[in-house]
């Protein structure tokens, strides 16, 4: 068997969709899965444009692996989109996406794998890699979350999400290890907590990441919360082996609107997409999903 024919025959194993692009989009690659779960089947689509239907498994996915190229693992569990059904069903899937480069970092195609969504209901976390802490924090922080969500719902408090990534972190991790990450952590949660309310919440929700739930009453007074807590991370005082370390957040904010029906998953993603946003600009921004705005902390 050629190498090829094994490589095509090692992907239609795959439970998973797996779909390769060239540079002007055209499938190059589809395996059975892809087929299975768009109705879509690969003599139909290979050498043509993608679907405008199916485009989404490239926009969302690609945008999240581009933070850092190269890195798959970094798109973790991927971005929840919707794509159209050969027989005009929507399904959401969740759907990860890879900028193929050559050896000198040209963009040579896109890879995308995706499955669908178990439910819309799951909740989108960070990557907790094999930290049992972190995985700890974010079931303790889910458990709250839907609970405060629900009591949102049903007229309570107003209900707003910071999601919260650290700039340092993966560098940091890179040069100093995964102890040196941990105490800056510390550092940081302690920085955020001193400016949240009684009411609110605060905890890991992935490797390099919190999510804080907040009160406050419009968008415009999350997002100006939001600036306040990047300027507070600003001032940790964080020292690893007598060299200090500046410390800068990544921020999306989202607040819950309740004329609309959207569920936890959906305001989640929402967030999770507004911090992505703030981090590609750069780092050390804020980025509000309800509006669009962007700006520097002050």
């Amino acid at each position: 068997m050629e190498r090829k024919e094994l490589l095509e025959s090692a992907l239609d194993s795959l439970p998973d969709g797996v779909a390769v692009f060239s540079t002007e989009d055209e499938v190059i690659l589809w395996n059975h899965a892809a087929e299975a779960i768009t109705g879509y089947a690969g003599r139909e689509l290979l050498t043509m444009p993608v679907p405008k239907v199916l485009e989404a498994l490239l926009v969302e996915g690609a945008r999240l692996a581009e933070l850092r190229p190269g890195s798959w693992a970094h798109a973790g569990r991927g971005a929840l989109v919707r794509v159209r059904h050969k027989l005009g069903h929507e399904v959401p899937v969740m759907s990860r996406a890879l900028v193929l480069r050559d050896e000198l970092g040209g963009r040579i195609g896109t890879a995308a794998m995706f499955h669908p969504a178990e439910s819309l209901d799951a909740l989108p976390h960070g990557e907790a890699g094999a930290d049992e802490d972190v995985a700890a924090s974010q079931a303790d922080l889910e458990e709250r979350l839907n609970s405060e969500f629900e009591d949102f719902r049903r007229g309570g408090l107003p209900f707003g999400v910071l999601w919260v990534g650290v700039d340092q972190a993966h560098e940091l991790r890179k040069t100093h290890g995964a102890s040196a990450c941990q105490a800056m952590f510390e550092k940081v949660r302690h920085a955020l907590a001193a400016g949240l309310r009684p009411s609110e919440l605060i905890g890991r929700w992935g490797e390099d990441e919190f999510l804080v739930v907040a009160h406050e009453r419009t968008a415009q007074m999350l997002a100006a919360h939001a600036q306040n807590l990047a300027g507070l991370a600003r001032t940790a005082d964080f020292r690893w082996w007598g060299d200090r370390v500046s410390i800068t957040v990544s921020i999306g904010a989202a607040q819950a609107d309740c004329g609309q029906d959207e569920t936890l998953a959906q305001l989640l993603e929402r967030t999770r997409k507004a911090m992505i946003a703030s981090t590609r600009e750069g780092g050390n921004r804020i980025t509000s999903a309800s509006g669009g705005q962007r700006c520097l902390p002050s």
